[in-house]
């Protein structure tokens, strides 16, 4: 079977990694023909246009995309481009393992982590009001009339929705994902003892939907604070998390800290119809074309695609031969040496080759 899957290579490092990818996802043998389509900086340049229509449209026709990062301005400008193509597609549910494999330095062992996180609410909805504009000043009067509580004058405001609807959907994804990928239990973070009425309802209906799954997969509690310093103190303890949107990213970006970093971090973007993956981490312009950045988060979403397109026995070998790579510690970029300025590193498309070599032997 063939299939045709849209390309973003991104901004910064995004090209290289994206290219290292897709050369190992070739060689697991799927046949795959590459729409390339471009966002970010080079679209911007190109088109004038961070985020052209041309990329959502061949994303929905194709329905399955490995995306590179892209670079976000921090406080101005346009808003993330991942945030966009998620908004754009629905793609509701945020799936980002957190798996340790021997041979990356980590002070913890043995973790298989799967968050969870709602993709479409909560404060990345961007509903947000500038300081000291009159719509933000009309606003915090209108508010007044409700609550006895004072907001500052220049004060920015966001606004955080969470419903029911998505509530239920993210958590019903993630019972489905634990049923699917054989996980043990699901434990809904939140922040309900103080956010009564958004994170109220994400609990409330967290409780609900696990009345479904009862005696299939185990179901648990936690604030978000607390689940923070659980994570750092026994991670495996837990098994899947789910989150809303804000705590989901946090929260997934410590548990990549507990397994080596975002170098080794994957991620995918799911909805109805379509899906995205990428690595979690950023496009990193400072080591654009150095050919040092470890291509290992990109080949596992890479992997994480296979799976969702039903190619399992491939995303299993190719997850395979990086853990063997990594294991070995030989042609592995500088973040996976026990020193970071190990002679011995190897650059990106070399760490690459050498999974391809694995791949041969499976």
């Amino acid at each position: 079977m063939s299939y045709k899957i849209t390309l973003i290579p991104g901004d910064g490092v995004g090209p290289e990694i994206t290219e290292a990818a897709k050369k190992c996802i070739e060689a697991c043998g799927v046949k795959i023909e590459w729409e390339e389509v471009i966002a970010g900086q080079e679209a911007q340049d190109k088109f004038g246009d961070i985020l052209p229509q041309s990329v959502l449209e061949s994303i929905k026709k194709n329905k399955v995309a490995l995306k590179g990062p892209i670079i976000t301005p921090i406080g101005e400008g346009f808003r993330s481009v991942n945030v966009a193509i998620r908004q754009a597609l629905d793609l509701y549910a945020c799936v980002r393992p957190a798996k340790y494999y021997p041979g990356v330095r980590s002070i913890y062992k043995d973790i298989d982590l799967v968050i969870i996180r709602e993709n479409s609410e909560d404060l990345y909805a961007g509903i947000e009001f500038e300081s000291n504009k009159p719509e933000t000043k009309a606003l915090i009067k209108e508010i007044e009339k409700y609550t006895p509580k004072k907001i500052r004058p220049d004060s920015g405001i966001s606004i955080k929705p969470i419903s029911k609807f998505a509530s239920e959907r993210i958590v019903r994804f993630a019972f489905e994902y634990a049923l699917k990928f054989k996980r043990r239990k699901i434990t809904v973070v939140h922040k309900a003892n103080i956010m009564k009425f958004t994170d109220g309802i994400f609990l409330k209906t967290a409780r609900e939907v696990a009345l479904n799954y009862a005696g299939k997969i185990e179901f648990s509690e936690a604030i978000v604070d607390n689940m923070a310093m659980q994570l750092v103190q026994k991670p495996q303890d837990y098994d899947c998390l789910v989150l809303p949107n804000l705590y989901g990213d946090i929260i997934s970006d410590l548990c990549a800290g507990l397994v080596g970093g975002l170098g080794v971090a994957p991620g995918a973007n799911i909805g109805e119809k379509e899906a995205v993956f990428e690595a979690v981490h950023g496009a990193a312009p400072k080591y654009k074309g150095q050919n040092i950045v470890n291509p290992t988060a990109m080949i596992l979403s890479g992997a994480l695609m296979l799976r969702h397109i039903k190619e399992e026995k491939a995303a299993e070998r190719l997850e395979n031969a990086v853990k063997e790579v990594i294991a070995e510690g030989k042609s592995v970029t500088y973040d996976l040496k026990p020193t970071r300025n190990d002679p011995t590193a190897v650059g990106t498309q070399q760490m690459a080759d050498a999974i391809i070599q694995k791949l041969k032997r499976f």
